[in-house]
């Protein structure tokens, strides 16, 4: 079973910690991001590799998102675009900061639990899927 989440945020507000917020109140074991339109004032990202971020200061469009929630951290990537066009994305941390409006849509799995466990290979935490019993 999936159960539908969704909100409208406003100026101010920080992607990372609203979405961290809503798994925290309807209690998300397993989740991921449908959607999310909308435009940033302040952007922050992790770039590949994991050593660099990226800060920018301007109006971005956010032109995809995605991720997987678990209770205890989202892993998430999104895409913005600059007013040129140009886009740019990465991983999403704290400090992303709403302009007028995003309309984020999450969806919870009743079926399914995730973790994160420390992989030896990747040197990160990693996605576990746990497959409820009853479903």
């Amino acid at each position: 079973m999936i159960t539908p989440i969704a909100v409208r945020l406003v100026k101010g507000d920080d992607l990372k910690l609203a979405i961290q917020r809503l798994v925290d109140e309807h209690q998300i074991q397993a989740g991921s991001i449908a959607s999310c339109v909308g435009c940033f004032t302040q952007f922050r990202i992790r770039l590949a590799g994991a050593t660099q971020t990226l800060q920018l200061n301007e109006p971005l469009e956010i032109v995809s998102i995605m991720g997987t929630l678990t209770p205890e951290h989202q892993h998430i990537h999104l895409s913005v675009a600059k007013e040129n066009g140009e886009v740019v994305g990465g991983h999403l941390m704290e400090g992303s900061l709403i302009d007028t409006t995003a309309e984020l849509i999450l969806h919870s799995y009743h079926n399914l639990s995730f973790e994160r466990e420390f992989d030896e290979q990747t040197g990160f935490t990693e996605l576990v899927v746990h497959h409820q019993q009853g479903f």
